[in-house]
This record gives C-alpha cells, structure tokens and sequence, in this order.
C-alpha cells in the first residue's frame, strides 16, 4: 500500500491514533451538550415584544367600519396586559402603543435591541378587491348604433373568514400573493426605504428570495409559537387557516422567535363584529396568552 513519507516539518509531530482521535471527538461532542443543555436549563422567557400592525399613515386596510391599525392596536394592548397581569416574570415591551407609523425595520429593532424572547406581530386579515367592467345600458353613437355603456365596479368577498400565523420563510418565486403584497406595502410609506430593505422591490420575484434568506436561526422555535397559537384558536371554534411561511419583512430578521399572527378578516362583518367586541378581544387575547404560557413551560421545563 502506498504510504507517503512525512515531511520534515512533520517529523516531531506524533501522529494520534485512531481510537485517540475518537475519544477527543467523543470527549469534545459531549462538553458541548453538556454546555447546551445547562443553557436550556437556564433559559427563560423574560421579554415580549409585541407589535401592532401597521399605524399612522398605514392605515387602509378597513372593514366597514373599523381598521385594521385599531383593531390590531386595541388587541396588542390587551395581550399586553393579559401578560403583566398573568405573568409577573415577564417584561412587555411594545412597539406602539399610539396611532403612530413605525417602520418595518424600527419594529424588529426594537426586538432585536432589547435581546426580546418573543416577538407577535398582530393582524388583521383582509380579501383584495378586484376590479371588473359591467354594462349598466346602451347609447347610440353617431353612426346610429348600438353600444353598451360600461363602468368600472369593485368587489370583495366578504364571506371569507378565519384564522393564520406566519413565520419568516422562504417563499415561492412565483409567489407573490396579496397577503405578502399587503404586508410589506408598509414598506413603501418609509422614507430610503431601498436603503433599509437594501433595494427590495415586492414586484420583483428575486427580492422575495432574498428576503427570505435572510437568516432566521429561530424557525422551528417560531414555527412551534405558530402552531400553539393556531391550537389555541381551533379549541374556541376559530376557522383553522393553519400555519404558514411567508417572506414578510416584519419578521426577517429577527433574533428571537417571531410570529405574525392574522385574527380575522376585517372584510368579513361577522368577523369585524367580533374583533371589535369586548367578547372577541377577550377571547383572542385569552388564545394568545394561553398559547405563550405553553411555549413557555414547553421552553423552560
């Protein structure tokens, strides 16, 4: 068998032998599971961020008589306090707390700057409107014949409803439906946005993997959160939309497991009603503080 000559350099240096070599890699994989699991013994659940959608000048997503800004604002203070109140050991911070704009960016930041546990974005869902031309009657024109006359009208469905949360994920390139398009619109309102979103454009198919390889080192953690949530909802007879992984700039790049959660349709009256009633904000506010207190057994033991 071949067997290449040491070099001289190597002439000092004994060579280990297999089983030495094992043993220090056995050796060096158990010091780090030791380290990891007195980590996650340690671990716990000290600071929440909580975001409400949107706010100020982003604000145009609205039911019949409500936006989604309120309603998202009305619940985030709600949960907010729901955790105080529930539990002592945790510190709530919010990212507004008034109807002001905040930046995508700014959102996440704050999260990340204040070494967060948690970050819930809260939303409310909504059905895009589409356009389409009817004929409402006839003229003659000035050869003498008949031709319709026609007008613009838009609609939106308003029957769908339930429930779904987000995490960041990679998205389809062809996929650039309206939920990704409402959510990051926001963006668009900010001043150099391109500088802070490094030029990402919605309308660009490349942009979305982009942003969604920008890296979430929490997803199961995050995708774990969304599911709690989803669980929480169906055991009150929410309509389960499941869990989702979208490219949505809110959550890309946070440093801590981060949902996005969508409480109902505001295009949806039954589902506006409820959102905007004492019961219904309870009784999501109750679902996500439930959902947290088990993430948070599940994560401290």
């Amino acid at each position: 068998m071949f067997n290449p000559k040491r070099s001289k350099l190597m002439k000092n240096i004994p060579l280990l032998r297999p089983n030495a070599i094992l043993i220090v890699f056995i050796s060096a994989v158990i010091i780090t599971l030791s380290n990891y699991q007195a980590f996650t013994q340690e671990y716990k659940i000290k600071t929440i961020v909580i975001d409400a959608g949107h706010g100020g000048k982003d604000g145009s997503t609205r039911g019949a008589y409500s936006t989604e800004k309120d309603v998202a604002l009305k619940t985030a203070l709600h949960l907010g306090a729901a955790i105080e109140a529930n539990l002592k050991d945790v510190k709530v911070i919010y990212t507004r707390t008034e109807d002001v704009f905040i930046p995508l960016y700014e959102r996440i930041a704050i999260a990340n700057n204040a070494k967060a546990d948690l970050f819930i974005s809260i939303h409310c869902n909504d059905m895009p409107v589409y356009r389409s031309t009817v004929v409402t009657g006839y003229r003659k024109n000035s050869r003498g014949k008949r031709v319709p006359i026609t007008s613009t009208v838009s609609r939106k469905s308003t029957s769908t409803r339930g429930v779904e949360t987000f995490v960041s994920g990679m998205g389809r390139v062809n996929e650039q439906d309206e939920a990704i398009k409402r959510e990051n619109a926001s963006i668009f309102l900010e001043e150099n946005y391109k500088e802070n979103y490094e030029g990402f454009d919605p309308n660009n198919p490349e942009n979305f993997i982009i942003l969604s390889l920008m890296k979430n080192t929490f997803r199961t953690q995050s995708l774990k959160l969304a599911k709690l949530v989803q669980d929480q909802y169906v055991n009150v007879g929410r309509i389960d939309r499941g869990v989702q992984e979208k490219s949505l700039a809110v959550l890309a790049r946070a440093g801590m497991p981060a949902i996005l959660t969508e409480i109902g349709f505001i295009s949806n009256p039954e589902e506006e009603d409820y959102m905007n009633s004492e019961a219904g904000q309870k009784e999501i506010t109750d679902c996500l503080l439930k959902a947290i207190e088990n993430y948070k057994k599940s994560i401290e033991g």
